[in-house]
Order: C-alpha cells, then sequence, then structure tokens
C-alpha cells in the first residue's frame, strides 16, 4: 500500500506534552459500530467478564545521555544493546564525529565511537559495564521521550514517573508502552471486580518504534526489531481463555506485536523468547487478538498502520477525524482508543 494513504492532518496543538492526572481521567475513544466518547475509567463497564487483558511489563530505561566531545556538545539516545558495555545510538550530529573519539558525559562517566553504520546511528562503548552501566545511565540519564515532545536539556524529572507504566518491571526498553500509561490501582481494582483478568508479557521496546516510514510503499519498508517473552505460563492462560469464550485485550500494538508472533494459525499461544520484527498492515490476518486498547499515532507511522490493520483504514480515519474536532489529545501521553472491529 501506498505509505500516503495512511496519512492525515493533525493540528500540533492537539499533542500531549504532559498526561492527564489521574491517568484513568484520560479519554477513551470507543471505535465499534458507532464511535462512543468515554474516559479511561469506564474500561471496566466496556469489558466483559471473562476477557483477558494483556499488558507489556517492560520497564524504560533512562538513556538520553547529554555529553561533550571536546567543546562540542552531544546529545545522545541509546536504542539498541550490542553487549556488555555496547549501545547503538541516536547522535546529533553524528557527522562529526569519527571512531575513536571520547565523548564526556560526566567527570567519571564516558564513551569512545566504536563505529558508524549506515544508517546513520553510531555503536558507543562506555567504560564501564553491566550493573555498573545501568547504575551511570538511571545517575545521568534521562528519559527517551519521543522527538515531538520537547524538554529542555537535560530532561523533566517529572518523566522519570510519568514516561513509566504501572505494570513495570523487565528493565530494557528505550521507549514506553504507552497505552499502559493510562493505568492506575483503581482502575486495576475496577477491572479485578468486573472479571477481566490480567497476564504479563515483555517487549522491549525500541526507540525504532518513532522512526519515520521513508519508503513510498509499505511493502518497502523495513521493519525494526524488538525482543520480546510470552512465558509459558502466560501462553497457558491465555489458551485457556479462549477456550472458554473469553475475549484476548492487548493493551497497546507492543502488546499486539507480541501476541502474533506467539501464535500459531489456529490461534493456540505458545511460549516466545525471540525478537520480532513483524510489521503489520491492512490486510494482515489477526489470530491472537481480538480487542485492543492504544493511543492516538502519528500520520504515516508503522502504528498507525497497525490500528488500521485491525480496524480498518477508513473507519479510523473516521475516528481519528472525530478526535481532531473534539479536542482529544494525541500520542504517547495523550489519549485512548478501544478498537473493537465489526468482524468479532
Amino acid at each position: 500500500m501506498r505509505v500516503d494513504e495512511f496519512d492525515f492532518p493533525l493540528p500540533r496543538h492537539l499533542i500531549a506534552a504532559h498526561p492527564v492526572e489521574p491517568r484513568d481521567a484520560a479519554r477513551l475513544l470507543v471505535v465499534g459500530s458507532e464511535l462512543a466518547d468515554k474516559h479511561v475509567r469506564d474500561l471496566s463497564t466496556l469489558l466483559r467478564p471473562g476477557d483477558v487483558m494483556v499488558v507489556n511489563d517492560t520497564r524504560v530505561i533512562p538513556t538520553r545521555l547529554y555529553g561533550r566531545r571536546d567543546q562540542a556538545a552531544v546529545e545522545a539516545t541509546l536504542h539498541r544493546h550490542e553487549g556488555p558495555a555496547r549501545w547503538r545510538a541516536f547522535v546529533k550530529n553524528a557527522k562529526r564525529l569519527k571512531a575513536g573519539d571520547r565523548i564526556e558525559f560526566a567527570a567519571d562517566f564516558a564513551a569512545t565511537v566504536a563505529a558508524r553504520h549506515p544508517e546513520g546511528d553510531l555503536s558507543l562503548d562506555f567504560d564501564r559495564s553491566g550493573p555498573d552501566l545501568r547504575a551511570a545511565l538511571e545517575r545521568y540519564g534521562a528519559m527517551p521521550l519521543p522527538p515531538y515532545i520537547k524538554r529542555p536539556r537535560g530532561g523533566d524529572p517529572r518523566d522519570r514517573v510519568d514516561y513509566q507504566t504501572i505494570f513495570a518491571v523487565n528493565e530494557g526498553a528505550v521507549a514506553a508502552p504507552t497505552a499502559g500509561l493510562h493505568f492506575t490501582p483503581a482502575l486495576l481494582d475496577a477491572l479485578d471486580q468486573a472479571g477481566v483478568a490480567r497476564v504479563a508479557v515483555t517487549l522491549h521496546v525500541g526507540a525504532g518504534t518513532f522512526l519515520p516510514v521513508k519508503a513510498a510503499d509499505t511493502a518497502d519498508h523495513r521493519m525494526h526489531g524488538e525482543w520480546g517473552t510470552v512465558g509459558a505460563a502466560a501462553a497457558a492462560r491465555l489458551n485457556a481463555a479462549r477456550a472458554a469464550g473469553g475475549r484476548i485485550v492487548a493493551t497497546g500494538t507492543t502488546a499486539v506485536r507480541l501476541l502474533e508472533s506467539a501464535v500459531d494459525a489456529t490461534g493456540r499461544f505458545a511460549p516466545f523468547e525471540s525478537e520480532t520484527d513483524l510489521f503489520i498492515t491492512p490486510g494482515y490476518r489477526f489470530r491472537a487478538v481480538d480487542v485492543l486498547i492504544t493511543n492516538f499515532h502519528l500520520p504515516r507511522s508503522t502504528l498507525f498502520m497497525l490500528v488500521s490493520a485491525f480496524a480498518g483504514l477508513e473507519r479510523m480515519k473516521r475516528a481519528y477525524a472525530h478526535a481532531v474536532a473534539r479536542g482529544y489529545r494525541f500520542f504517547s501521553y495523550g489519549d485512548a482508543c478501544l478498537l473493537l472491529p465489526e468482524r468479532r
């Protein structure tokens, strides 16, 4: 399909810079046979007893670093762990850097440029590894917010909490699974009382989720890979729920990609531990997911392509036009959709 088919107008003022408080007060556009304006806190009345909500329990690492090479300022966003002390990174003004250059992020924390890559990013070798490197990132790093959220140099300390979901346990993501940002203890209690079960899986979201699609046709786009795990117990619970007539409710597109990677042609789940580069566009046959909770996504993005595959391109364009007209807040810190495909 042509990538420009996934374009839509979006006023800049609708891009959210911070989440609402409390989180479950965010608005929720229900996209079913008709459109309905609700709030995330209404989920316990919109889902059914026996449904299983699948959440991504990845935890975001503060991987945005500010430093200097001699007198030049350097901003690096680490996006892929390549070894005990090595990360690939997107670096502003990377053309000025060459292999062997030393970047100082603090008086006692530095890295050396190990390699340049054709894609334009760099590999950095840090002066420490393992837990010591993680500790340095926690001390000196900022949360790797997407480029459309603007922050002063050094970041906003509030993002340490705001850009982490209530489910975050397993460290490894460099971007948040943003549908999970809306959940609160009160909402989880309400879902429990409503008979909606919950299963956790892990997909370590990469910064590639924000990369623009540069190809003119979706067939020519190469999807980034991300590491994911569906445990044996989680697969068994999902199979049992489906056998009992429950629906699989994915919380976010990250959960969708992982679940669709862990299911066979009959809809049966199996344990999964690998990288997935599944690219979902209209025409894809969903086998794992029945309902999707997700945020509003960028025009022409792989995420908008996925939701268009799930609920239909024209339906999603109508839904997004409705959201713009009603002043919904967009993207990572914005409002959410509940997608109920007409075929289910």
